[in-house]
């Protein structure tokens, strides 16, 4: 028995792919890489950004180049990366927001979800709920006391509407029953020195982002989420410790292709970020920041993102936020 012509060449031309993709990913990368961060220097997704890159430069032997095109909650820079050739040569460093955008933005230029390629999914870290020190609370149990006695009066950063800063607020304040007033800024380091400042006053963001203010006695932190106390700060209680139950709302970052990106190429990046995040210097130089590794390969990295979707839908529905 015999194959037929009919299905020969479709067999032919599917083997014929496969091999020049395996070619290319061999040779892959033979230039610079671009890593859209979308958002501004200085917040979490920008030091993520750059450790990752200044690895893979020195795994793949080219520049991984950092590029920050911040701007309406992350959506400016991802459609930079949506629209560009899907070769392996843009790539996007997400977060949270990433997964909030579709509900939170009804026109937007791109499908985010569709219009990518799930590479890796690289760390979590716990949130930092801080205050500005002229305030008067010394404990979350304070601060939740204040803001029940002064609804809609104390002033928390973002940055920016529908960021994970923003969401993972609205979290707090529903879990905690109170009222605040949000302040969306273009950037999260920008938020955080107002609130060092006292222009604001309170800061819902993940540990990493604050810690430098942490350090300056610019920022007083009232506890973390998750279920254990952070290295950098281990006199902080965690959000449990500190009388609030049930509130938890880690941030993640992870790195995606345009869709279409060659599946050989999107392996061998995906491979050599799971070595690179194995390396035990990487998970103390993530450590000292008060992050995690949680590497997922891009299947699974698929599926968590489709989860976080609807978590956020579900939250961003309840409380009627747009963004657009």
């Amino acid at each position: 028995m015999h194959m037929s012509r009919k299905f020969l060449v479709p067999a032919v031309a599917l083997a014929l792919a496969s091999t020049l993709g395996a070619a290319r990913a061999e040779g892959y990368p033979d230039r610079p890489v671009r890593i859209v961060i979308p958002f501004a220097p200085g917040g979490s997704n920008d030091i993520v950004g750059r450790l990752i890159g200044e690895e893979l430069s020195k795994s793949l032997g080219q520049p991984f180049i950092v590029d920050n095109r911040g701007g309406a909650g992350g959506t400016i820079g991802t459609e930079v990366v949506a629209k560009s050739r899907p070769d392996g040569y843009t790539l996007l460093l997400i977060s949270t927001p990433h997964t909030a955008n579709s509900t939170l933005y009804k026109k937007l230029s791109y499908d985010p979800n569709k219009d990518f390629a799930p590479i890796a999914r690289l760390a979590t870290a716990p949130l930092l709920i801080s205050v500005y020190p002229g305030l008067p609370v010394k404990t979350l149990s304070d601060l939740i006391a204040y803001a029940k006695a002064n609804p809609g009066k104390l002033n928390y950063v973002s940055s920016g509407v529908g960021s994970s800063q923003h969401l993972v607020s609205e979290l707090f304040e529903i879990r905690a029953g109170i009222s605040m007033t949000h302040v969306p800024y273009k950037g999260a380091g920008a938020a955080l020195t107002d609130v060092a400042a006292g222009h604001a006053q309170v800061s819902v963001g993940t540990v990493l982002q604050a810690l430098p203010h942490v350090k300056a006695n610019r920022l007083r932190p009232l506890a973390v989420s998750g279920t254990q106390r952070q290295a950098v700060l281990p006199e902080v209680p965690t959000v449990q410790e500190a009388g609030l139950a049930g509130y938890d709302g880690d941030n993640w970052w992870g790195i995606l292709a345009p869709a279409g990106t060659p599946p050989a190429v999107v392996d061998k990046l995906s491979k050599t970020i799971g070595d690179i995040l194995a390396k035990p210097d990487m998970r103390q130089r993530l450590a000292a920041e008060s992050a995690s590794v949680a590497y997922l390969s891009p299947e699974p990295f698929g599926k968590f993102m489709a989860g976080e979707t609807t978590k956020w839908a579900e939250l961003i529905k309840r409380l009627g936020i747009q963004a657009d």
